[in-house]
């Protein structure tokens, strides 16, 4: 809670939730394309684990969505991220 006014509007956000709020963004535009993406770990060396599913799952411009999309974004919004990466 905040110290002047109980408020948790001045709460300092973590990382983690930094990058659950990026992937939540990027979601609905995935899934337009018949996509979607799943936060599944922020490592301790800030290397942020997802899995993409549905269409973007086989897709082969997924790599490029990944790094140049997602990853782009992602530490643009959260500088403290190093990569992105998929997991199976």
């Amino acid at each position: 809670m905040c110290e002047n006014c109980g408020c948790h509007q001045h709460e300092e956000k973590s990382i983690k939730d930094k990058v659950i709020e990026v992937i939540n963004s990027i979601r609905p535009m995935l899934q337009n394309d018949g996509g979607d993406i799943d936060f599944i770990e922020l490592t301790e060396d800030n290397v942020v684990k997802v899995k993409l599913q549905g269409a973007c799952r086989g897709c082969p411009g997924a790599a490029m969505t990944l790094k140049m999309g997602v990853e782009r974004l992602m530490k643009e919004r959260v500088p403290e991220v190093k990569e992105v990466v998929a997991v199976k």
